[in-house]
């Protein structure tokens, strides 16, 4: 039995379609009493593994909470062989606010994993997630994207482990998500991301970068659902009739960080998608306070694909600019 004090309204092992909230008990000013209503859903039917779906870790990425809240209602239990569990808004507080982290304990919960049963409100998601629902799962699909600072090109990507058992399984699902690219990236097993939390509860993860900009692109989201359940009918899961993948993706086994040095608005010279090379010119910097001042040049380290790119042009010393994939 799990010391964690949230509550599922809805029975994990029970057959069926159903919707309902994990009640995490929270005690403010204006509620005594009250509890955060965190949205869950399962569809269950029959023998077959059972699959964590996940948005909603940072609160401003929207295709994924898109994505999740469409096939809550669209699956049907005849479909599945095992059980979907689903968490649309994971981070409830933060998604509710469209902010990255929570306003209530500034707490971002892709680095919180494992938690802690006792913890502020982020940290005690974090332990439930990891102690409960994956303790039970076999895999895991976290769908992020860019959220409000970033715009990435449509990427999914397998985290990679110290002897990680379900890598040939990664490369398979990363290969026919059909998703313009792909990424693999090294974790540790220690570490604070959702994937880490997986690995210690022997989960395979996969996660996704999806647009951004603090908006909804309808191609991103039809194109990465598409993506998720050929994913899930490939573990066995769903059985839906699906339209092949489209050409393979393009795959990238490294990947860099093109960060601001200084203060100043930035003026990106690339866009996601676009192939560069070590010494391009990336942004311009520039120092309005300072007239006649010339701007500061960023340049790109390695070759490679622009993954995404920043979006709030002021800047500040170690704002990342840029993410790349790179051989």
């Amino acid at each position: 039995m799990s010391d964690n004090p949230i509550v599922c309204e809805i029975d994990l092992a029970a057959p069926g379609k159903q919707t309902g909230y994990l009640r995490l008990p929270h005690s403010v000013h204006r509620s005594a009493y009250g509890y955060l209503p965190i949205p869950i859903a399962c569809v269950a039917n029959g023998a077959g593994p059972t699959v964590l779906l996940m948005s909603g870790n940072h609160g401003d990425e929207y295709e994924g909470q898109v994505i999740l809240s469409t096939m809550i209602r669209e699956l049907e239990p005849a479909e599945v062989s095992g059980r979907i569990i689903i968490l649309p808004m994971a981070n409830f507080p933060a998604a509710q606010a469209g902010m990255r982290t929570s306003p209530i304990d500034d707490g971002n919960l892709n680095r919180s994993f494992p938690g802690n049963p006792t913890g502020t409100p982020t940290q005690i998601i974090a332990h439930y997630i990891e102690t409960v629902l994956l303790k039970e799962a076999d895999f895991l699909f976290d769908l992020h994207s860019g959220g409000s600072s970033l715009l990435y090109a449509p990427t999914v990507l397998a985290p990679l482990f110290e002897n990680d058992p379900d890598e040939a399984l990664k490369r398979e699902i990363v290969d026919g998500f059909g998703l313009p690219h792909g990424l693999w990236f090294e974790r540790p097993e220690s570490g604070g991301y959702s994937s880490a939390a997986a690995f210690r509860q022997s989960v395979c993860s996969i996660t996704t970068e999806l647009g951004g900009a603090g908006t909804v692109n309808r191609a991103y989201t039809q194109e990465a659902k598409a993506g998720l359940e050929r994913a899930l009918v490939r573990i066995g899961v769903l059985d839906i009739p699906l339209a092949p993948a489209g050409a393979a993706p393009r795959i990238f086994g490294k990947e860099d960080l093109i960060y601001a040095q200084e203060t100043g608005l930035y003026e990106p010279l690339a866009e996601p998608g676009d192939t560069v090379e070590a010494g391009e010119l990336a942004a311009l910097i520039h120092y309005p306070e300072t007239p006649g001042k010339e701007p500061g040049e960023v340049y790109f380290d390695n070759d490679g694909v622009v993954l995404c790119k920043r979006l709030p042009a002021r800047v500040e010393r170690g704002d990342c600019l840029f993410h790349l994939g790179c051989n």
